[in-house]
Order: structure tokens, then C-alpha cells, then sequence
């Protein structure tokens, strides 16, 4: 009776953490107050693109950063293991270095800003989601970002870079491990713009589009005229 008990605990606690949702902050805004953002899907790590001029407005170290890079209108941000993230080997090659990122605790990681001349829909197709956010929202998504750099004298530091190509990554203060990847980063980001999250279903990239893509259709039909 009592492992019954105990067994039926087990299950309830896992199916309240698996549809755990964690609710976005509604906020409306005019047309023109509208900022445009990507989610962009690899099949198993998400990244996000946003506009450059927005970051410049903005103003601030992830703007600063941005600066520095190539040209380019879109800036894609991402996050993930200091490593395991910045290395471009076949993955076959770096399965045994997944493994450390996924179970070893407390891994150091690195945010990635990475220009991008192309509107990234073209190369992404169906692998991305559009988010059409308040100048409100798109600052808290800024600032989610933000907090994510170690800064040094308020400057973000670059930590890594790839031969031939213009992403640079910079240190980050969160660590990397299976109880917190890049897409759950990425959900925790857009979760601060006003997106509603599963935070533990978005251990998949799949998750964090649907969350996305479901954010944009609700903002549209909440901006629909009303019938009478």
C-alpha cells in the first residue's frame, strides 16, 4: 500500500513537472512601437536572430558587443557550453566531450553574436518562428540576454572565435549541464519578452518553436477587430 502510494506520488510529480507552464507577460503595443525577432531551429538547438538597429537603439553591453562584429542587419544570438558549442568537428568526433557538457555539472558556457547580411527566414524556411514584440517586451529580452554575460569593467568579454567566420562568442555567468541547455535558455528569454513556456519540455528545440510560434498566433488574434 505504502510503495503504491509512493509510486503514485512519483507519477504525479512528474506529469505536474511535465506540464508545468510558465506564463508570459501580456502587454500590447502599436504598430510602430513593433520589434520583429526570429527563433531559428537546427533540429536540436535553437537560436535567435534580431535586428541590429534595435540592439544600437537600445544601447548597453549585448549593443556594445554587437558592435564590434562584421556587418550585418540581423545579429544571431545563442548560448550554450564553452566548448562543445564553439567546436565545428564532426559531431561523431565529440560525442564523448557531449557527454561531460550533458552530465557533468557546473560547465562553463559562452554567448554567441553572429552577424547575419541575409534575412535568416531564407536559409531557415519552416526551421523558424516569427515573434513581433513591443519595444517593452524586445528590451526584457535584451536585458534576459544581458544578465547571461560575465562582464568585466561592464564590458562583455570575448572568450572564443572560429578561423573564417565572423561569430565570436563571449563569456557567460550561467554554467551548461543537462538541467540547463541552450534551449532552455532560449525558452527563459523569450519567457522574459512575454512568451509562455513548458520549462521542462523545452529541452527540445521542437518545444521551444511550438512556444514561439503559439506566442505569435495568440498576439494575432488578440490584434484582430472585434465582432459584434
Amino acid at each position: 500500500m505504502i510503495r503504491a502510494l509512493i509510486l503514485a506520488a512519483l507519477i504525479g510529480a512528474a506529469a505536474a513537472l511535465w506540464t508545468w507552464t510558465r506564463p508570459g507577460m501580456a502587454e500590447t503595443g502599436a504598430p510602430r512601437d513593433a520589434v520583429v525577432v526570429q527563433v531559428l531551429d537546427n533540429g536540436f538547438h535553437t537560436d535567435l536572430a534580431v535586428p541590429r538597429a534595435a540592439l544600437m537603439r537600445r544601447g548597453g553591453p549585448l549593443a556594445q558587443a554587437a558592435a564590434g562584429l562584421g556587418p550585418g542587419d540581423w545579429i544571431l544570438i545563442g548560448w550554450g557550453d564553452a566548448r562543445f558549442y564553439v567546436d565545428q568537428s564532426p559531431i561523431s568526433d565529440r560525442l564523448p566531450d557531449g557527454a561531460r557538457a550533458f552530465f557533468r555539472p557546473g560547465n562553463a558556457s559562452v554567448v554567441m553574436l553572429d552577424p547575419a547580411a541575409v534575412d535568416p527566414r531564407l536559409s531557415h524556411g519552416e526551421d523558424s518562428a516569427r515573434l513581433t514584440l513591443t519595444q517593452a517586451q524586445f528590451d526584457r529580452l535584451a536585458a534576459r540576454v544581458e544578465r547571461s554575460l560575465a562582464l568585466s569593467h561592464g564590458a562583455a568579454r570575448i572568450v572564443a572565435a572560429r578561423p573564417g567566420d565572423d561569430a565570436r562568442f563571449f563569456a557567460s555567468r550561467e554554467t551548461f549541464s543537462i538541467l540547463h541547455l541552450c534551449n532552455h535558455w532560449t525558452a527563459q528569454v523569450l519567457n522574459a519578452a512575454g512568451v509562455a513556456i513548458r520549462p521542462v519540455r523545452s529541452i527540445t528545440s521542437v518545444e521551444v518553436m511550438r512556444a514561439a510560434r503559439a506566442s505569435e498566433g495568440a498576439r494575432k488574434l488578440d490584434m484582430r477587430p472585434g465582432q459584434d
